[in-house]
């Protein structure tokens, strides 16, 4: 390797290591790994077009469980005497991927629908127990495994912890519903909804009850599952075109949408505000209605989970 694209490795790798990048696996993994984060941040440009691309590295877990556990359908093949540089043109980081392991046994991998975001991406690196570098059509790039995700912002990186790190506090009462919804709602709002900057309110109800008085304002929404992956972008979609609240069942279904939070008095006074009018309103709402959670995403990202009037975790400072 050239003396001058061995500096850029190490200072890139020194760079990762700062922002939160510490990797498990041999020192041949992390060198493969640097290669393709630096790739990632230095695409090939064709007639004014930059490609996107991914690349899914060393995964460990029996590929006999990624289709039913990613909700895909996978085709996979060798990629036989193909030179990696001419492989990559094919994997679009989307449905298609570059798959690769140090031992040299490189695979194409394909699946039956687009697969590239945030959320989506998070979902693979546990199903398949990978690494994944991904250049998203947008310009954006993401590393995402064990660590978290760790996103290119301008010039500098953002680190996101797994959910898991901050969700025992949130799923640790069997009184506040099914742990597996609330685990589901928060990835959603952390993946799909805060790395995308669309500020949301989701409520998680799980009780049959109607809860407290709510305006709403828009008719009753197709019953969209947070469980379901299919589901997730056309509710993403409606997210990004309304104001007001998302209510969701104790089954995660969304049962309606677009609704105004109208806080009791005895909210108005005990509860102090917090950050913006989005936030301040779902903490008092979850104030009126204790045994719900309340989700709120805000637009530059953080993500703030409430119940009874309190903060039980925040995904991070937005720094």
């Amino acid at each position: 390797m050239p003396e001058a694209a061995a500096g850029r490795l190490r200072r890139l790798s020194e760079e990762l290591d700062e922002s939160g990048l510490r990797p498990e696996g041999s020192e041949a993994f992390r060198e493969m790994l640097v290669q393709e984060i630096d790739h990632a941040l230095r695409p090939a440009v064709h007639e004014g077009r930059i490609a996107s691309g991914g690349t899914i590295l060393e995964p460990m877990s029996d590929p006999a469980g990624w289709a039913s556990g990613a909700q895909l359908d996978v085709t996979r093949g060798p990629l036989d005497q193909q030179p990696l540089a001419a492989a990559r043109r094919f994997a679009d980081g989307l449905s298609s991927w570059l798959l690769r392991r140090t031992d040299g046994m490189n695979e194409w991998i394909v699946f039956d629908r687009p697969a590239g975001s945030e959320r989506d991406l998070v979902v693979l690196a546990g199903v398949l127990d990978a690494t994944i570098v991904q250049r998203h059509p947008t310009g954006s790039v993401r590393i995402v495994g064990s660590f978290g995700v760790l996103r290119r912002q301008g010039y500098s990186w953002h680190h996101e912890p797994p959910v898991s790190s901050w969700i025992d506090a949130v799923t640790a009462s069997a009184d506040h519903g099914d742990p597996e919804v609330l685990e589901a709602m928060l990835e959603f709002a952390v993946h799909d909804l805060g790395s995308r900057g669309i500020g949301s309110l989701l409520i998680y109800r799980p009780d049959a009850e109607s809860g407290p008085a709510v305006e709403e304002r828009l008719p009753t929404p197709p019953p969209l599952r947070i469980r379901r992956a299919s589901h997730l972008a056309p509710l993403r979609h409606a997210l990004a075109q309304i104001d007001g609240a998302a209510v969701f069942d104790a089954d995660g279904v969304l049962r309606r949408l677009g609704v105004r939070l109208v806080p009791s008095m005895a909210a108005e006074e005990n509860v102090e505000a917090l950050g913006g009018t989005r936030h301040t309103s779902g903490r008092r709402y979850s104030y009126d209605d204790p045994r719900a959670t309340v989700i709120a995403v805000s637009e530059d990202g953080p993500v703030s989970v409430l119940r009874n009037g309190a903060v039980l975790g925040r995904s991070h400072d937005g720094g």
